[in-house]
């Protein structure tokens, strides 16, 4: 029943029934906890990880282990206490548990952090390409510039025409660009030992702990707090389950196994055939691969390789491009937080002007791989950047939680974390650790000024997270607010 069917009686029924419908919209069923399990597992998980800690041959398990233990248990055990007892996601959490100024803070540092996100990920899918096309483009700044401006803005144009579709795009794109590749990859690995040929990396005992050379060697951890963010993003999507408390749960707990399994084992099959000194952060996962493919000599692999590569790679950009604009979009429209403008929707229900607007900004990102000289330096700059920003969301997540436990204990939730206390705690403390890390620069930035990468990233955190969402804050309106066109937004299942 719509307001339609409603005979006018001063405006009252018509109101009432219009309500009505959005509630029922709102609370029909739209995602399985499957189909969210693989969409979390693919805005979270990919191969493009995986040469960066393939550097350290067997030590990368340890160093994927270690940040999975301090920040991967607490994100996802606290996020799912706090989806089964707050809608609306983080901004929410932190709204309650905090103030609401912090609470668009948070979820302004979700959605920014994109920013130099899709510029990054879609570098990888640039050099995935070059290895169907031209091998030698995978360090070339101008392709990648182009690829990841056409790629994004394609990424644009399919989520305006609404997500109805993404998670099974996620989903499909997990299957055949991540879980099939990474086990091909595993696989071949394991025969090309078993066939008696060395490791590249050293696989003894030994290993197993990375070298200590200063705190210089334990930078490139930072990269897996960025590797392992996104566990809590889907809770934006939460009220789309049957059973919300009992499914986003089960869901993150998938999720994060799946996760550890596509991390570790494609990283430690790379460094048994590519040396770390030759590893690119861009196109490592396509040189592990075309080093197989000819010993093998089964090189006609290659395009079909890079064609599930990239597609999970674009599964996962429409997976972020349909959750934190969302929840910016909900929060800025009950609060006022963002100007009419960026608030308006398409036909289908899109926050098509926020997507845009955050186009300018990464075509504008995306032209520094053709100024930069090195595209794995542009790489490590915009990865690092985007775990700093990220890594302010996660602070004040990890309090609010421990605040809503303290301010709320009788609040129903339908999953409670144990020792919440203390994962809180461990997580607090590994997101501060892990921004003070940050700053150290990595080999991988080259041999560039130590104060110039300091600059490029304080500079970077400083703009994005603390600048320009107080600058939203002081220049919010009450007029800006719209809490009915939110409520219609939600139930329109917009992006």
């Amino acid at each position: 029943m719509t307001s339609m069917d409603v005979p006018y009686e001063g405006g009252g029924k018509r109101a009432a029934a219009s309500k009505a419908a959005r509630v029922a919209a709102v609370a029909k069923p739209r995602l399985t906890w499957l189909t969210l399990a693989f969409m979390t597992t693919s805005s979270v998980a990919s191969l493009r990880s995986a040469p960066t800690m393939a550097v350290y041959g067997l030590a990368c398990v340890f160093l994927y282990v270690v940040p999975a233990i301090v920040f991967l248990l607490p994100t996802a055990l606290v996020s799912a206490e706090l989806a089964s007892g707050w809608d609306g996601g983080v901004y929410n959490w932190v709204a309650q548990g905090l103030s609401k100024r912090m609470g668009f803070l948070a979820v302004w540092c979700q959605f920014a952090m994109t920013i130099f996100y899709y510029p990054t990920l879609l570098g990888y899918v640039a050099s995935t390409i070059a290895y169907v096309i031209n091998p030698s483009l995978a360090n070339n700044g101008p392709y990648t510039a182009i690829v990841i401006m056409v790629l994004y803005w394609a990424g644009v144009w399919v989520s305006a025409r609404g997500t109805s579709g993404v998670g099974g795009m996620a989903s499909f794109g997990l299957i055949i660009g991540t879980l099939i590749p990474g086990t091909l990859l595993v696989l071949l690995g394991i025969v090309f030992l078993g066939q008696g040929n060395p490791s590249a990396a050293p696989m003894n005992a030994g290993a197993i702990f990375p070298q200590w050379t200063g705190i210089a060697s334990l930078v490139l951890i930072v990269n897996n707090f960025l590797s392992y963010s996104g566990m809590e993003m889907n809770a934006v999507h939460v009220s789309s389950l049957k059973n919300p408390a009992k499914e986003f749960p089960r869901a993150m707990f998938l999720a994060m196994g799946l996760v550890l399994l596509i991390f570790i084992l494609p990283a430690v099959a790379i460094s048994w055939v590519v040396p770390s000194a030759q590893l690119s952060l861009t196109a490592g996962v396509m040189q592990a691969f075309d080093a197989f493919f000819q010993h093998f000599h089964i090189g006609w692999l290659t395009p079909l390789v890079a064609v599930g590569l990239v597609s999970a790679s674009l599964g996962g950009m429409l997976t972020w491009l349909a959750g934190p604009s969302k929840g910016l979009l909900m929060i800025s429209r009950q609060e006022g937080y963002l100007p009419p403008f960026l608030q308006r929707l398409n036909k289908n229900g899109v926050q098509q002007n926020i997507l845009v607007v955050q186009g300018v900004v990464t075509t504008i990102i995306a032209l520094m791989y053709a100024l930069i000289p090195s595209v794995s330096s542009a790489y490590w700059i915009f990865s690092v950047i985007t775990t700093q920003v990220y890594l302010i969301m996660y602070l004040l997540m990890f309090a609010a939680a421990m605040r809503l436990r303290k301010l709320q204990p009788d609040h129903p939730r339908g999953y409670r974390a144990p020792m919440l206390g203390a994962l809180c705690v461990m997580g607090l403390l590994a997101s501060l650790a892990a921004m003070v890390i940050g700053f150290v620069p990595s080999s991988q930035f080259g041999g560039g000024s130590v104060w110039s990468y300091i600059a490029l990233i304080g500079g970077g955190l400083l703009l994005l997270g603390v600048i320009i969402p107080f600058a939203f804050l002081k220049a919010s309106k009450p007029a800006w607010r719209q809490p009915g066109a939110a409520d219609a937004a939600s139930a329109e299942g917009g992006a």
